[in-house]
């Protein structure tokens, strides 16, 4: 074949492997967009109202640059012509805008970084990592055709992942005594966003492998009937690395995420409640144990469970916490409209990074606040949905763990500042404050919308061993 032929027959067999590039209208997702437009147009105004008593848009350049990002990634997945999920985009740039709001509602000295030269505020610095997430998001849902890639090396993105924490461990930088920020040249972020991404992958590679044996037989423990031992080890013992390390770290937050979606995966795999029991006591048991072994633990136990026992010391944040949520009553006092300062700064330190559910409980309310926790429960309903329609146990498990991810952080985050359950420091998905958890968000996000393409690459065909082979062939002899 000539070198001709050759190139005219590649050309030929593009579409059969990338499938045929004709742009698809996606009417649902552009009429929720424009929603999340409107919703974001009148918040902005409402808060100029508020805030400098004039009928404008707060932030005009911002908050445009914003919409005319979600246009264009609206139009890139057009254009692309994958049929994708069309609630999910909608809904993360719903989550987004409020972020942006949020942030500009905030004092601008929370955080100050230079960019080539250029000096930004929170709001700024936290619109360009929206930009971002935006593209990871839907360059992953248009790129991702094959989830090989995932499902061949489980083992080294897991290997890559711990790695990743040790590194941390060693020459990260420290921060009120937690060394989880790891800075590359101008670049800083936190390798436990990564690192649940990478858990997920996986568990579901594992799991899917070998769901069958740790479905049908059993390993008896007294009156226990669990998993065979041999199957589970390897998974116990990669996530007990990761949560080894994690606990060392003192960030409490990403244990806590990492223990909630590896239970819920293993359950989800094997359908034995048993081991939801188990790992629970376990995990009341370790709690109870590092609570009186780790100071730190202790004092987060202490605060949560009576912080007016230190109200201007440990136990300042989630008074304040508590006091804006109820400040904020069953309707909010309204953007802009709560108290983002007292004496110059916020009366929550870390209003952007750890209490952004309370900013947003004081001026929209409990209302609001549910609102807010609705988007989440869409984001984790659309990923089960994908997972109930996947094509094989892999593709399932991934897209339900990449789900839950999302669905944990925020519930932890939201308990912790409602004081339901211990403070643990995590972000609140695609509203805090942080560049890592954005873009670890949008990845998640990239690879939902790339596993629910209806017209995707179906799934590699199951491996045989050699021994199977041989036992075949004997049977056909």
């Amino acid at each position: 074949m000539t070198a001709d032929a050759s190139r005219t027959a590649r050309r030929e067999n593009l579409p059969s492997v990338f499938g045929p590039i004709r742009p698809r209208p996606r009417w649902v997702e552009l009429r929720l967009l424009g929603i999340v437009a409107l919703s974001l147009v009148v918040g902005s105004i409402s808060l100029a109202a508020t805030v400098d008593g004039k009928f404008r848009l707060y932030d005009a350049r911002g908050l445009l640059i914003y919409l005319v990002a979600l246009l264009v990634a609206h139009v890139a997945q057009v254009l692309a012509g994958r049929r994708t999920d069309q609630i999910l985009l909608p809904t993360v740039a719903m989550l987004g805008g409020i972020s942006l709001l949020l942030m500009e509602r905030l004092p601008q000295d929370l955080v100050i970084q230079t960019f080539f030269g250029t000096t930004l505020g929170l709001a700024q610095v936290q619109l360009v990592w929206l930009l971002g997430a935006l593209a990871v998001a839907t360059t992953l849902g248009i790129v991702v055709r094959s989830d090989s890639w995932l499902r061949r090396y489980k083992y080294t993105w897991a290997a890559a992942g711990v790695g990743l924490l040790l590194l941390t461990f060693v020459f990260g930088t420290e921060i009120n005594g937690q060394r989880l920020t790891l800075q590359l040249g101008p670049f800083s972020g936190q390798p436990t966003e990564l690192l649940k991404v990478i858990l997920v992958v996986f568990l579901a590679g594992y799991l899917s492998e070998n769901r069958a044996l740790l479905v049908e037989q059993d390993t008896r423990l007294g009156p226990l009937r669990l998993p065979p031992v041999p199957y589970l080890a390897p998974m116990v013992a990669m996530w007990a690395i990761a949560l080894v390390i994690v606990v060392i770290q003192r960030d409490l937050g990403a244990a806590l995420l990492f223990f909630g979606v590896f239970l819920a995966m293993l359950y989800i795999a094997t359908g034995r409640l048993s081991l939801v029991i188990i790992g629970l006591v376990l995990f009341i048991i370790g709690s109870a144990l590092m609570a009186l072994l780790i100071d730190h633990v202790r004092t987060r136990v202490d605060i949560w469970i009576d912080p007016f026992a230190d109200p201007l010391g440990a136990g300042y944040q989630v008074v304040q916490a508590l006091h804006a949520f109820a400040r904020g009553g069953l309707l909010g006092v309204g953007l802009g409209g709560g108290l983002p300062e007292i004496a110059g700064r916020p009366p929550i330190p870390e209003v952007h990074t750890d209490f952004p559910l309370a900013a947003l409980g004081e001026e929209l309310g409990i209302l609001g606040v549910v609102a807010i926790l609705g988007l989440y429960l869409v984001v984790v309903e659309r990923g089960l949905r994908i997972g109930a329609a996947a094509a094989d146990d892999f593709r399932s498990l991934l897209a339900v763990g990449l789900a839950l991810v999302i669905g944990i952080q925020a519930f932890i985050i939201a308990a912790g500042d409602l004081k339901v359950l211990p403070l643990t420091g995590v972000t609140l998905p695609f509203i805090s404050y942080g560049g890592s958890s954005l873009l670890a968000n949008a990845l998640v996000i990239g690879l939902l919308l790339a596993l629910s393409d209806k017209g995707v690459e179906p799934p590699p065909a199951p491996r045989v061993s050699s021994r199977w082979r041989r036992l075949a062939g004997r049977g056909t002899a």
